[in-house]
């Protein structure tokens, strides 16, 4: 999949999933602004992409501040040809409380970046696709969105289940204006997100695996360089399951 020539904004790209698809995008030939609350984690993936021959820049960014994702597309438009091609709605945060511990204050940390976030940041290109007449908007949601979360609080299977709707409501007022949204929905990986999960907890995981391995952020970036590609021009409005098997649907 070729993308020489395009702009990608994909955000919260300092560990994980996003910074390995800020590389396999940039190995494709976009020019990708890598942005992310973590100064120095994006600054290293935008680094990361350079030493893979690609092209990147890193950009602080508050996902939940609209002003925030508005000075983030601007810089975008600015650095890389006035355009942007291709979003990744990457970035949210996760944590595991019974709902009768979850405060208000929690619910809000939550939801604010998870699903705010990816309303902000998507209303925030729309005007620039639609000019365009074209371009790709692909939403990393979660499994826990589907089966309710092996480890997941009330507020992110909530804010992932918004992100779901979000994708489908935004496929189907969006493609009048060749705007193509997709999402993912990855299962459990060895990230940074999971590192203290209890062995037994991920040991069953891989167990009910048919594949027998938990996700790679690799796994995830291949299928977003797909989703953002041409050759999914139409596919649209679906949320594709990233799991190895552990919920087929």
């Amino acid at each position: 999949m070729e993308f020489t020539g395009q702009t990608a904004i994909v955000t919260g790209v300092a560990r994980g999933f996003g910074r390995a698809i800020v590389r396999r995008l940039a190995r494709g030939g976009v020019r990708v602004v890598a942005a992310d609350i973590n100064v120095p984690g994006a600054q290293e993936t935008a680094a990361l992409a350079k030493q893979d021959g690609g092209e990147a820049m890193a950009v602080q960014v508050d996902v939940s501040s609209a002003a925030s994702v508005e000075a983030l597309v601007k810089t975008a438009l600015a650095s890389y040809g006035n355009r942007v091609d291709i979003l990744v709605n990457n970035a949210g945060i996760w944590k595991l409380l019974p709902t009768e511990e979850t405060s208000e204050e929690e619910w809000d940390r939550i939801v604010n970046v998870n699903m705010k976030g990816t309303f902000l940041c998507c209303r925030a290109v729309i005007p620039i696709m639609r000019k365009q007449g074209k371009g790709h908007i692909v939403n990393i949601a979660s499994v826990a969105a589907r089966n309710g979360g092996t480890m997941a609080g009330i507020h992110y299977v909530a804010s992932k289940g918004g992100v779901l709707a979000m994708t489908k409501k935004l496929g189907k007022e969006l493609g009048q204006y060749g705007i193509v949204v997709n999402g993912i929905n990855p299962g459990t990986s060895g990230t940074e997100m999971t590192k203290d999960w209890p062995k037994g907890i991920m040991e069953g995981i891989v167990k009910n695996t048919p594949l027998g391995r938990l996700v790679e952020p690799e796994d995830i970036a291949d299928v977003v360089a797909f989703l953002a590609s041409d050759a999914a021009r139409f596919v649209h409005g679906e949320t594709v399951e990233v799991n190895g098997g552990i919920l087929c649907d």
